[in-house]
């Protein structure tokens, strides 16, 4: 597997066709039943709107950082405009065609101690007059993208999928399609389709071996005029199934904690690795432990670059290969983690040559919140600093070794003569929970100590220890030469 393609996920690109939908969540506690009828009271306490269907693909995509848009339909009213916000938010490309007749589709649930109590769905089945709406729009933004990825949940935004595959394979796209009809001769033509198990069998697949698994898989895929199947088994894994090749990926051994939305997941990083280079059977199996990852979180949840590399350690070590955050989208993370209600910290440094007292720091600062974030002075800032003949090692290297560290999450240059070479300006972009400082600092000394404290944060001083420097082990080095 080659992992370097990890550091270009962000030039895969992906348009995601199909039906969208909102996801309303109403949580509260259940302390008594209702005296109007045999049902628990919920005291809601909190309401969280989140993408659903196609856009819940999108958004996977989104996380993982290729550059995604999301053509569906959608109603004039509310529950649209909270999608499109939230779609803004997620900086996925938004192409929903706005219908006047029918509503956005909206799944609304009351869940209560990790229980679903009810659930509610808003929705009419769009006509294939609307779903020519938006193979008229593909006509206008196909261009733009190298991947279609059809989401079909069967409620109409892809009736007219035959004229919508052949548009994108007379323009030369790669598509992959997560079905939901029986009858896959509706994908002809798509490069890539991945039913489960259940759809596998509907669709006239038999699994009584892996042997006849594999011909009804093959003849199902000839029937149908499609390249290749990625059929995702549960807890048997998932196998990649082509005319000349089968290759199996046992599933991830993990506690499960909620399926939901996996099988987004797996198509959307399926085709994200594609679209970053990967060959098709080192996609797959990254979707496999994408997979993985994702049902031990509740929720239709999605899946970071980061959590993959920590994954896909093994690989690492061997192949001598690492995963960095490319500097532009540390940003977008870390927005992402916050509004996850993860507790961030900050601290920041020269970090010129690594040592046991930066390893020690670091892991004390970890120890303060959920995600280390480490602002790392540039070349020139250093030369500013500590002198033209510094730093030793250039800015990449120290990003590479610093970000390789179980502690540091995420690493990002700064570094303005203008700023006076601090992060300030940088912290009050970030607006960290933690800001830690090394040294013998007072709190009114550290720059961004007041912007953190003005937003509820904390500011901690933490010492170094004691004999371990750079300078000193600059000094030990050249007076041995």
């Amino acid at each position: 597997m080659n992992l370097a393609n990890l550091q270009h996920l962000n030039k895969a690109r992906v348009l995601v066709v199909g039906d969208v939908m909102l996801d309303r969540y109403w949580l509260g506690d259940t302390g008594r039943i209702s005296p109007e009828a045999p049902v628990p009271v919920v005291k809601v306490s909190r309401l969280e709107d989140k993408a659903g269907g196609a856009a819940n693909v999108a958004k996977n995509v989104a996380h993982l950082d290729g550059k995604v848009g999301l053509l569906g339909l959608i109603g004039k009213d509310d529950n649209g405009q909270t999608l499109e916000r939230i779609l803004q938010f997620e900086n996925i490309h938004s192409q929903l065609v706005s219908i006047d007749a029918l509503p956005t589709i909206a799944k609304m649930r009351v869940i209560s101690r990790h229980q679903q109590v009810v659930r509610l769905d808003l929705e009419e089945t769009f006509t294939n007059t609307h779903s020519r709406f938006l193979l008229s729009k593909l006509k206008e933004v196909i261009d733009e993208y190298d991947y279609i990825l059809f989401s079909d949940y069967n409620k109409g935004a892809l009736s007219a999928i035959q004229e919508m595959i052949a548009v994108a394979k007379s323009a030369g796209k790669t598509v992959l399609v997560d079905p939901k009809s029986s009858d896959f001769a509706l994908y002809r033509g798509a490069d890539f389709i991945t039913p489960n198990l259940n759809e596998f069998k509907l669709a006239g697949g038999i699994v009584d071996s892996e042997e006849t698994l594999t011909e009804s898989a093959r003849k199902l895929l000839q029937e149908a005029g499609i390249e290749a199947m990625l059929l995702t088994r549960s807890e048997q894994g998932m196998s990649l199934i082509s005319a000349s090749e089968k290759h199996h990926f046992s599933a991830q051994v993990r506690e499960v904690s909620d399926v939901t939305g996996a099988g987004d997941t797996v198509i959307a990083t399926l085709t994200t690795m594609l679209g970053a280079g990967m060959i098709a059977k080192d996609a797959v199996e990254v979707a496999n432990i994408a997979a993985g990852i994702a049902v031990s979180k509740l929720g239709a949840a999605t899946v970071t670059p980061e959590e993959l590399s920590r994954k896909l350690g093994q690989y690492l070590i061997e192949n001598g290969e690492h995963y960095q955050t490319p500097y532009d989208d540390v940003h977008q993370h870390i927005a992402l983690a916050q509004k996850n209600g993860e507790r961030i910290v900050f601290t920041n440094g020269c970090f010129d040559i690594l040592h046991a007292g930066h390893v020690k720091y670091l892991a004390q600062a970890k120890a303060m919140g959920d995600r280390l974030v480490v602002g790392l002075n540039n070349d020139e800032s250093i030369s500013r600093l500590k002198g033209s003949d510094r730093p030793i090692n250039p800015l990449d290297e120290r990003a590479m070794v610093l970000s390789a560290l179980a502690s540091v999450d995420w690493v990002i240059p700064f570094g303005s003569e203008a700023q006076g070479d601090t992060p300030a300006e940088l912290i009050a972009r970030l607006s960290p929970d933690v800001l830690v400082k090394g040294g013998d600092y007072k709190v009114s000394e550290i720059a961004g100590a007041d912007h953190v404290l003005s937003t509820g944060g904390k500011v901690e001083v933490l010492d170094f220890l004691n004999g371990c420097s750079t300078s000193n082990i600059i000094k030990k080095a050249q007076s041995t030469q």
